[in-house]
């Protein structure tokens, strides 16, 4: 048996804004699969330090900060993972967590710790685990899990088993992406909201709308991909039932808009822009200033398209920082701002 030794190891994970689509759909063998599609943000996400202590027991497991239970299982599961592949008798260890994603707008904060987490431990040993892996885990740390730990390709995933139902394509159609904040970004308890019940024409219906974003993502096609979102969005608001929601659409379709996008588990939103629109900065001006008019705060403008350039964006308040909790029946309803330039 190799003897241990002290390593530290770091990992990080972005975020994301929200979906682009979210239902119930068949994978290969015909079964209903909850399954969803997210819209990849760079700019911010969650870093991870982990330092395992050789022969201190596995449930020695110092977090900070302290409130990050899912973090702490999904450390104490990739040290299982791992420890064997190193022949090395599990441990305890210290894991430090930091991020800037605000919580509760549907940004993927916590499977972001989670996925740092996993990677910041793995790599404490020396291991490079596959994203199938790092989804298995991060589904065991928290039930449920965004497609964080997958490459940019824009993919079908079943979020509560942690793979992949499809692979859509290389690369999302172009866009400029208006985000915003509905609700004045108050955390979304998502467990006080109703599960949906979905029958045979519901999931006829999503299955038409992931054949939809197929074809958009295979011809690049931004406006078929803005019409598949507005479904998506519009459907999610039956659960959701944002009341500025309508005012969004329309500000959408005034400004020449290809569709909108939200969080199906947070308040998260966007307007989606044709980058090749004429007088494009003139379209995103507009946006920004109606959505400011209508009382829904202005986040960021981002892309789509690679190389991604820095995000811009806009006075909303100060950086939410510090430690943030899964929103919770508790959770306190204050706003969640977006870091602000």
């Amino acid at each position: 048996m190799n003897v241990p030794t002290a390593r530290r190891g770091a990992g990080q994970a972005a975020c994301h804004h929200g979906e682009l689509l979210q239902g119930v759909f068949l994978d290969a063998t015909g079964r209903r699969c909850a399954g969803l599609v997210t819209l990849p943000m760079t700019g911010m996400g969650s870093r991870a330090e982990f330092t395992r202590l050789p022969g201190t027991p596995p449930e020695q497991l110092t977090v900070l900060p302290g409130d990050r239970t899912k973090a702490a299982r999904a450390a104490a599961l990739t040290v299982a993972e791992c420890a064997p592949r190193r022949r090395e008798p599990p441990c305890g260890g210290e894991l430090r967590i930091t991020g800037d994603i605000p919580v509760g707008l549907g940004m993927g904060s916590s499977t972001s710790d989670v996925i740092a987490v996993v990677r910041a431990v793995a790599d404490s040993y020396g291991v490079r685990l596959a994203p199938a892996a790092v989804a298995r885990l991060a589904v065991r740390a928290e039930l449920a899990c965004d497609p964080l730990m997958l490459d940019a390709r824009p993919a079908l995933f079943a979020q509560r088993e942690g793979r992949v139902l499809e692979v859509l394509g290389p690369r999302l159609p172009p866009l400029v992406v208006v985000g915003c904040a509905l609700g004045g970004g108050a955390p979304v308890d998502t467990l006080a909201l109703p599960v949906p019940a979905y029958d045979e024409s519901d999931v006829r219906a999503f299955e038409r709308l992931r054949a939809l974003l197929r074809r958009a993502v295979a011809t690049g096609d931004a406006a078929l991909l803005g019409q598949v979102a507005s479904a998506s969005a519009r459907r999610g608001q039956q659960r959701l039932r944002h009341p500025e929601f309508d005012t969004l659409t329309g500000i959408g379709r005034r400004l020449g808009a290809l569709g909108v996008q939200i969080a199906h588990s947070g308040a998260v939103a966007g307007l989606l822009l044709d980058p090749a629109a004429p007088r494009l900065r003139h379209r995103i001006r507009g946006c920004v200033r109606a959505l400011d008019s209508n009382g829904i705060a202005a986040t960021r403008v981002f892309t789509t398209f690679p190389p991604l350039p820095t995000t811009k964006e806009f006075p909303s308040g100060p950086a939410h920082r510090g430690g943030h909790r899964p929103a919770r029946p508790d959770t306190p309803r204050r706003p969640a701002r977006l870091p602000a330039l």
